[in-house]
């Protein structure tokens, strides 16, 4: 269990490393990572859109996440390479961190699609599917595909040619994910088959091809071959003796059905050859049982010569003269006529009687008076008093 429990510790950080970096490369356009392990330390292959951003001025920023790569994640000596991916187009993460920046930036989902999908195929891909899941236009959850060309779910082929990106677009109603799938351009399907010509495989093979009306080389005969001269012969060696000529056997056109089972010397001697046991057969062909006797003068029967097949001649492919296009001819827009609407005046409100206007109340004074009397009979009785 230790064992297993070490490669499942391993693959963690693996995965937590992969999402740091892609979350801290966003911007620079994130293409995919690759680590491997050697005796002098990690080596972490980075694929970027816009590797200049990565490395930053003087080395700055790329030494920045060396740094916190090895306080973080605990791998010895890591070794960053950037490398600037050739044809962005065809890399599954960089297609889905696009549509996924668009879509925050409010795309329509559809056209967003389409539109990536479209790029993708321009750039040369067998096929691609773009999978766009989350809350798209209302409060429920569902799931759009865009698809074009082949594409492959499983199998040895889905494996080897298909590449899967992966992005998350953050909007107000939830997250948005983002599956993109692309088979590689130089994909080899298992359906597809090629016939070789035959001047490929004289290619091939070092042949050289033969040219239609060429003369052939003349061929030695078997026992003219002679050693070549300066090569000594090894000692008690004897010399190989020339080839014979062959003899040829006078044998007439009647008797080769018959006298394939016979010696050269009754052939030579011509003897009489014995009917065959088998029954004639009846009605009409009776006499095709029979054997015609000899005829006098019969030529020998020579080997036929091996007839002579020409060589293929190279296809010519038509010129094929490219039809003229014929424009349409344009046709004058007829512009509806508009009918001015008839003016509708606003109904006036009646005149309103002007309210005369109110007297203001007059104000109530305080009683000033009273307490003017009060203080004058104060002071008369305090007169009469002190009289």
């Amino acid at each position: 269990m230790a064992s297993e429990r070490k490669f499942v510790i391993e693959n963690i950080r693996r995965a937590l490393l992969k999402e740091y970096i892609r979350h801290e490369t966003e911007r620079a356009g994130f293409g995919g990572l690759d680590i491997q392990r050697t005796p002098m330390g990690t080596r972490i292959i980075l694929t970027a859109e816009r590797p200049g951003m990565i490395i930053g001025r003087k080395g700055g920023t790329i030494k920045e996440l060396t740094d916190n790569i090895e306080s973080r994640f605990k791998f010895d000596n890591p070794r960053i390479e950037v490398q600037e991916d050739p044809d962005p187009a065809l890399n599954p993460h960089i297609m889905a961190q696009k549509l996924a920046s668009a879509l925050e930036r409010g795309w329509h989902f559809r056209r967003a699609g389409h539109s990536t999908v479209r790029r993708i195929m321009d750039a040369g891909a067998r096929g691609c599917q773009v999978v766009i899941s989350g809350k798209l236009t209302g409060e429920r959850h569902r799931t759009e595909k865009f698809r074009e060309g082949h594409v492959k779910y499983c199998g040895e082929t889905q494996k080897i040619w298909m590449h899967n990106g992966f992005a998350v677009a953050k909007k107000k109603p939830g997250i948005i994910g983002i599956k993109v799938q692309i088979m590689d351009k130089n994909a080899h399907l298992p359906d597809e088959v090629r016939i070789i010509t035959v001047e490929e495989k004289l290619k091939m093979d070092g042949k050289s091809i033969p040219i239609p009306g060429a003369p052939e080389a003349p061929v030695a005969p078997a026992g003219s071959a002679k050693p070549a001269e300066g090569v000594p012969t090894p000692e008690g060696a004897t010399p190989a003796a020339p080839a014979k000529p062959t003899k040829e056997v006078e044998i007439a056109d009647a008797d080769v059905g018959e006298v394939l089972g016979m010696d050269e010397k009754d052939i030579k001697a011509k003897k009489p050859v014995m009917p065959s046991t088998k029954r004639p057969p009846r009605g009409r062909n009776k006499q095709a049982g029979k054997i015609p006797d000899k005829p006098e003068g019969a030529e020998a029967v020579k080997p036929q010569e091996p007839k002579k097949v020409p060589a293929p001649l190279p296809k010519v492919e038509p010129k094929v003269e490219p039809k003229p296009e014929v424009k349409p001819v344009p046709q004058p827009k007829v512009e509806p006529k508009i009918e001015p609407k008839p003016e509708v005046k606003p109904p006036v409100a009646p005149a309103q009687p002007e309210k005369s206007p109110v007297a203001p109340t007059p104000e109530a004074k305080p009683a000033e008076k009273k307490k003017s009397e009060d203080l004058d009979d104060l002071l008369n009785k305090l007169e009469k008093d002190l009289k």
